[in-house]
């Protein structure tokens, strides 16, 4: 069973080495919609997330929306774990798994499979669940050889495609998204669309932040427009879409 809940969560963003910039500050003032303060040292203080309250439960398929700085890769690094509420309380049960950033961990001088290995760990696999599921994925890449060969031997696309199937060995209850993941060289994208949304499926909560009304409307069953690190509508997918982007003709 997996479950989210956020109590009042706020984070705060230290900014260090910002005094005396009075004209950035200005513009970043602006830019922020004025969500800065400064502590008594003087340090310019961001307001990522503005006291905001959820909870989802299984089955929820969330889109976050909002413009670029609205607050949306904030809010999946709490969910992440990566950053900890400054005030507030945010309650995370279930294995989490993210893709927002899939290339973490990969070294250019490790082989494909000692690649593998190292991300596996990263990721909170065991050495032995790793095991199990190599052969799978050698052969869900498609890089035959070039697996025990260094990453730097790699073109793109096959760096992609090793990052990818390893970042989709995990069946989390808990999946995070920055977009939807669109994968390598032509005759991959089909394999990884469908690895992609058996693994969306299989899980119990999806998360993702993105810019598109097309996925938001597809994959969701519930949105959330984030404008200033503040919650300004939650609710139903086509409701806060056209809220956040605008009706589409024929539907105002």
């Amino acid at each position: 069973m997996a479950q989210i809940e956020f109590k009042n969560v706020s984070v705060d963003i230290p900014v260090y080495n910002a005094g005396g910039r009075s004209f950035k500050k200005s513009l970043m003032k602006i830019a922020t919609g004025g969500q800065l303060d400064a502590n008594d040292n003087g340090c310019v203080i961001v307001r990522a997330l503005d006291n905001i309250s959820f909870s989802l439960k299984n089955g929820d398929r969330v889109g976050l929306v909002g413009h670029n700085g609205a607050g949306k890769s904030t809010l999946l690094r709490v969910l992440s774990r990566v950053y900890t509420p400054t005030s507030g309380t945010a309650l995370i049960q279930g294995k989490i798994s993210s893709l927002i950033d899939i290339g973490l961990g990969i070294d250019p001088e490790f082989t494909g499979r000692e690649n593998v290995y190292f991300r596996g760990r990263l990721l909170g696999l065991t050495k032995a669940e790793i095991s199990k599921n190599i052969d799978e994925l050698i052969e869900f890449s498609g890089l035959g050889n070039f697996f025990d060969m260094p990453l730097r031997t790699y073109s793109s696309g096959m760096h992609l495609r090793l990052a990818f199937a390893v970042s989709t060995i995990l069946h989390p209850d808990i999946l995070l998204m920055d977009e939807w993941l669109s994968v390598g060289d032509a005759g991959f994208v089909d394999k990884a669309e469908k690895r992609l949304k058996k693994l969306v499926d299989a899980t119990n909560i999806l998360v993702i932040a993105t810019h598109s009304r097309d996925l938001i409307l597809n994959t969701c069953n519930r949105a959330i427009w984030l404008e200033h690190g503040k919650i300004r509508m939650d609710g139903n997918p086509v409701d806060v879409a056209d809220a956040c982007f605008g009706p589409l003709q024929g539907n105002s």
